[in-house]
């Protein structure tokens, strides 16, 4: 068993307030909980995993080039691999949602991203 307690767990911040965790996972699938400020997108991206993005609390807007999907709690979508998309919440109050990659992914993907 590998018990990753939140308190503890690798964090990473993108960009100023958009704060993310890793939870327990493997290399076949990596679990990130994420805080997302008001207001706030991600880029729009693509990457090599597939992806389940859940809305924990707010609203989520996920935009791939083709459509829209608002989550509200306990919401989500299924993101193929290398589709393009982003996460924004267009509200006044935080959002929280916890992605699921497959395979598993570190903060690299951020961190050694090309702009």
């Amino acid at each position: 068993m590998d018990h990753v307690a939140f308190e503890d767990a690798e964090t990473y911040e993108p960009e100023a307030g958009w704060a993310r965790a890793a939870l327990a996972g493997s290399d076949r699938f990596t679990f990130e909980w994420f805080e997302k400020p008001a207001g706030h997108s991600s880029p729009m991206h693509d990457h090599e995993n597939e992806q389940v993005c859940l809305c924990l609390e707010g609203e989520l807007v996920v935009h791939t080039e083709a459509d829209s999907a608002v989550l509200g709690p306990y919401d989500s979508v299924h993101l193929d691999r290398w589709e393009s998309h982003r996460v924004e919440n267009r509200t006044d109050e935080r959002a929280v949602g916890l992605d699921v990659f497959a395979p598993g992914r570190g903060f690299d993907f951020w961190t050694d991203r090309e702009e």
